[in-house]
């Protein structure tokens, strides 16, 4: 053997032991019981989703992991106690855009900043919106939607549980795209959206994909599009709007975050618990049926869409001039 390759030999195992050295360097994580914010109630997608990653943290760690549902105020009163909790990786929280960045486009006075008084884990899953309209309306494609606006302005009503829901802002960002005029009708929650949509008093909805499935095999409504940047695996023959108008992007998403100073060891650990998560075929397939899209992200690829988000749909709302109810 020639003696570069001697030289080579005792480098590579020098470098072999200093990765060692760090990995036995971090501190044992967890030790005790984490506790999960959840910040709507059981039920919903928030709910299953916190359940199904925390039960795979549980299973490969042999830590206990506790559900903590704490609703209220448009989901800020939860993200509120992830970010007044003690940093030390035991308490954590489910995380959604709806409570990081709708609520905050606005304006309101909240009890938290969502860029600062948060340290981002990951993304763990998209939640997309379809637009559901009612088998009266001829639109076929959203193309046709917008057409069918444009030249009846006004007349094509779209539902949403409520001013300034993120169902409410993929119709205004739809709006500014195109130049088409719809009418926002809000309601007080989803159920009588629905109940409104199904009847064909509203012609149109942005809704979730999973509680809409029902109906859309049933023929009571029919989807046309759908908001997520790309087509859904379990719903292909759905188009995506930014396939006709690129740059929509009507998204919810929902991701792990520890309060401001959380150790970066849990970070890492969280987050890399969360990658090898979504690549499980029966963890994807469970998220999947319950309407999901598994996804992960870096800490810091997280940070960043909650920054970006924020300005977008600070933009949309300024221009379509919403104020919360």
């Amino acid at each position: 053997m020639s003696r570069s390759h001697w030289k080579v030999i005792p480098l590579t195992l020098a470098l072999l032991a200093a990765a060692a050295s760090a990995q036995a360097a971090e501190p044992a994580y967890p030790t005790k019981p984490v506790r999960i914010i959840v910040p709507y109630p059981p039920g919903g997608t928030t709910d299953p989703t916190a359940r199904a990653f925390t039960g795979w943290f549980a299973e490969k760690t042999g830590a206990t992991f506790v559900i903590d549902n704490r609703p209220g105020a448009g989901s800020t009163l939860g993200h509120g106690l992830g970010a007044k909790a003690t940093p030390d990786g035991y308490t954590l929280l489910l995380g959604t855009s709806g409570g990081l960045v709708v609520s905050a486009a606005f304006g309101s006075k909240l009890a938290y900043d969502p860029v600062k008084d948060f340290a981002p884990i990951g993304v763990g899953v998209y939640v997309p919106f379809l637009i559901v309209v009612h088998p009266s309306v001829p639109a076929k494609n959203v193309k046709e939607l917008v057409d069918l606006a444009k030249t009846q302005p006004g007349k094509i009503n779209f539902a949403s549980p409520g001013t300034g829901t993120p169902n409410h802002l993929g119709v205004e960002l739809l709006t500014s795209l195109t130049g088409a005029k719809f009418t926002h009708v809000p309601y007080k929650g989803g159920g009588a959206a629905t109940v409104d949509v199904l009847a064909g008093r509203v012609q149109a909805i942005f809704g979730g994909a999973a509680p809409w499935q029902p109906h859309m095999a049933s023929g009571k409504v029919r989807a046309i599009a759908i908001g997520h940047p790309k087509r859904l695996p379990q719903l292909p023959d759905i188009p995506a709007i930014a396939e006709t108008y690129p740059g929509f992007n009507n998204t919810t998403w929902y991701g792990f975050l520890g309060p401001a100073g959380t150790p970066q060891h849990v970070v890492r650990k969280i987050n890399a618990e969360m990658k090898t998560a979504v690549a499980d075929p029966a963890l994807v397939k469970h998220l999947e049926g319950i309407g999901m899209v598994p996804t992960w992200t870096t800490p810091q690829e997280m940070g960043v869409m909650i920054s970006t988000e924020l300005a977008r749909w600070r933009k949309v709302v300024a221009e379509a001039g919403i104020k919360p109810e």
